[in-house]
């Protein structure tokens, strides 16, 4: 899971180019990436997410991906949200605005995610088998049904960030 060390230091997971991908834990092995024989990749499924979130089939579950831009991301548990670092002139600046972006945001429709326990961000051209040997943030979520929303703010002059926040529903 991404951590502040207290030094202002969190963990981020930056792709090649693509988007990245969320997979629960337990269906890993089932995510080939852009590796595979067939002509359509598990990969060129998550390019094809229209807009900043979706949702794609994988095993018997399904991942959240992370579309629109290949920004830096981390994720901030004390705020439930993947922060997605589009514009900053440092991360001091970008973390220090995710507040306020979360109070101001004006967020896209929301999509409901079940989830089967843990869930681990990653380059989606990754297969999942190999994705823990890559940047990788593992977060531990707890089973069950959440509400997941994206939004797009300017919290500052020169900070531009995108949030994936994450609400667990009542089961």
């Amino acid at each position: 899971m991404a951590r502040n060390d207290g030094l202002g230091t969190v963990e981020w997971v930056e792709s090649g180019g693509g988007p990245l991908i969320v997979i629960p834990e337990i269906v890993l092995p089932f995510w080939s990436g852009a590796d595979g024989d067939e002509m359509y990749s598990d990969y060129d499924r998550a390019c094809d997410v229209d807009g900043s979130i979706g949702l794609v089939p994988v095993g018997d579950t399904r991942a959240l991906v992370l579309g629109d831009e290949p920004a830096s991301t981390s994720y901030l548990p004390e705020h439930g949200a993947f922060v997605r670092w589009c514009a900053a002139d440092s991360e001091d600046d970008l973390l220090k605005g995710v507040p306020a972006a979360l109070e101001t945001a004006v967020w896209e429709p929301e999509v409901h995610w079940n989830v089967p326990g843990a869930v681990i961000l990653f380059d989606a051209a990754w297969p999942g088998t190999t994705s823990t040997r890559t940047e990788h943030i593992r977060v531990a979520l707890e089973p069950g049904r959440y509400a997941v929303r994206s939004t797009y703010a300017e919290p500052g002059p020169e900070t531009w960030v995108g949030l994936v926040q994450l609400r667990r529903l009542p089961d």
